[in-house]
């Protein structure tokens, strides 16, 4: 069993967690526990199942085996209590190339549900350091630029839950740095994250623990 067990209050908890492709078994038997200003770093090779275990969480998949629970209940897949709770962002960054950074993270962010406000939108985008892009069409940013702009609705999506698919993917080291920083405001703030990640990140203080599929 691969387990991890968060201290104090837990508040999502997976039981013996299985899931397969096609006759395959991805992975099985994993468990663990997440409370308030935690994280956990999901590792392992490529195919090992990492993205299908965000997934799982995020209710876009199906486990073959194995229960979830938010606060105690059952966290059914189409519950609103997940949609509220949770935020997938997926290894695409999927930005349309015709429209502005800043256009295309009010796009993202009014998809999410989250109330679209053009001043925090730009500093949002400040934080990534995109200030002098944010008027650029995505065609011709960088691939971390791209990708600092899908990470950019971390700032304006308040949900409890991060579910973070290789969040560092084509990040130089200052994008690596403002992401450590909103995902450390975010656990300092009594969230979670569950990240599958093939690198190590600087979190200070914050309750940390890894789970290799």
């Amino acid at each position: 069993m691969l387990s991890f067990r968060a201290p104090a209050f837990r508040l999502l908890e997976a039981h013996q967690l299985a899931a397969q492709r096609g006759d395959a078994t991805l992975f099985s038997g994993v468990s663990f526990q997440l409370g308030g200003g935690t994280a956990l770093l999901v590792g392992g090779p490529n195919g090992s199942g990492k993205t299908t275990l965000l997934r799982i969480v995020a209710g876009v998949s199906e486990a073959t085996g194995g229960t979830l629970h938010w606060d105690g209940k059952p966290f059914a897949r189409q519950d609103p209590v997940r949609r509220a709770a949770v935020l997938f962002l997926g290894h695409a960054v999927a930005l349309k190339d015709d429209f502005t950074a800043e256009e295309n993270l009010m796009s993202m962010t009014t998809l999410h549900g989250g109330t679209v406000d053009r001043s925090a939108v730009r500093e949002a985008l400040a934080m990534m350091a995109l200030s002098h892009q944010l008027s650029l069409p995505a065609r011709v940013l960088s691939q971390g630029q791209r990708r600092r702009v899908a990470l950019a609705r971390l700032h304006l999506l308040r949900r409890k839950l991060w579910l973070l698919d290789e969040p560092t993917t084509a990040l130089d080291e200052q994008g690596i740095r403002a992401f450590q920083t909103l995902l450390k405001v975010h656990l300092a703030q009594g969230g979670m994250a569950l990240v599958a990640t093939h690198h190590s990140l600087q979190l200070g203080e914050a309750s940390v623990a890894a789970l290799t599929l």
